[in-house]
């Protein structure tokens, strides 16, 4: 059964690790209904954040020719000759400007980061967040319709831009709940850039983001693992990684024509759902 658990785990995390809404609040609400009964008591803090290794191998499949910074064609090296002359300009500030968005988010989630879940890591704090974070997508989404866009380009995103977003990372840090790619896409759309444009560097910032967060928590666990609780991270992150390639793919065809005010939309009606939940006791 534990088996079973850990598929469905990773559906839910392919699902909405890339959708706006949530995937650590998700998980933590599965975790209420369904919990593992052959682990130890500290693996799930563990398990749900290091199955998202699933989702990364995901973007890193479908963006990889967009993502990887060695390069073999003269002329877009930083020069002619040497070392340097393989590292792509334009992709290598990409990855700059993506590890200045990770810094906010890194310092505060690395001091703070057992206080964080002490405090906020309940149903109760999910739920307001997916409320609160669901109104803000309808309003700004309201807001943005009809206005034209700063940034249309990955390429053309400022470290000023990736500094702001990261802040905005940064609430999903601390309040699970809140969707790190639904707080970095408002904080991408409030500084004009495009919705297709703020899903993509969304994608690329969870990649170094859910490697260091997925190491700290593997080094916090240890190496003490049981068969069945490696068998188990393993289907996680398999499924989270077949399920997020299509769920990439989806999204990225869905804003052409779509905005994100339904997944506004679904997070409120989420929210009060788990609110009401919470209040019978349900959840807890």
């Amino acid at each position: 059964m534990d088996f079973i658990k850990a598929i469905i785990f990773g559906i839910v995390e392919g699902i909405t690790e890339w959708l706006p809404v949530s995937s650590t609040g998700h998980l933590i609400l599965l975790e209420s209904f369904m919990k593992f009964k052959n682990v130890s008591e500290n693996f799930f803090d563990m398990f749900d954040v290091v199955i998202q290794l699933g989702a990364i191998l995901a973007v890193v499949l479908i963006y990889f020719k967009d993502i990887w910074p060695f390069t073999n064609k003269k002329g877009k090296g930083f020069s002619n000759h040497g070392l340097l002359s393989h590292l792509d300009r334009n992709i290598t500030n990409l990855w700059g400007k993506i590890l200045v968005a990770c810094i906010p988010a890194a310092v505060i989630g690395l001091l703070f980061d057992e206080k964080f879940e002490e405090l906020f890591y309940n149903p109760t704090c999910v739920a307001i967040a997916l409320i609160v974070f669901g109104i803000a997508f309808i309003v700004i989404e309201n807001w943005h319709k009809g206005r034209k866009s700063r940034i249309n380009s990955i390429l053309s995103i400022t470290y000023k831009d990736a500094l702001i977003i990261g802040g905005f990372q940064l609430l999903a840090a601390i309040f699970p709940g809140v969707s790190r790619s639904g707080a970095t896409i408002i904080g991408a759309l409030l500084i004009g850039i495009s919705r297709k444009v703020s899903a993509e560097f969304t994608f690329y910032l969870a990649v170094p983001v859910m490697f260091g967060a997925s190491l700290l928590k593997v080094m916090k666990f240890g190496l003490g693992f049981t068969g069945t609780e490696i068998i188990a991270l393993l289907l996680g992150m398999i499924t989270a990684f077949v399920v997020s390639v299509f769920i990439i793919k989806f999204l990225m065809n869905y804003i052409k024509k779509h905005d994100f005010k339904v997944f506004g939309k679904y997070r409120i009606v989420l929210g009060i759902i788990v609110l009401i939940l919470g209040v019978f006791g349900v959840l807890k």
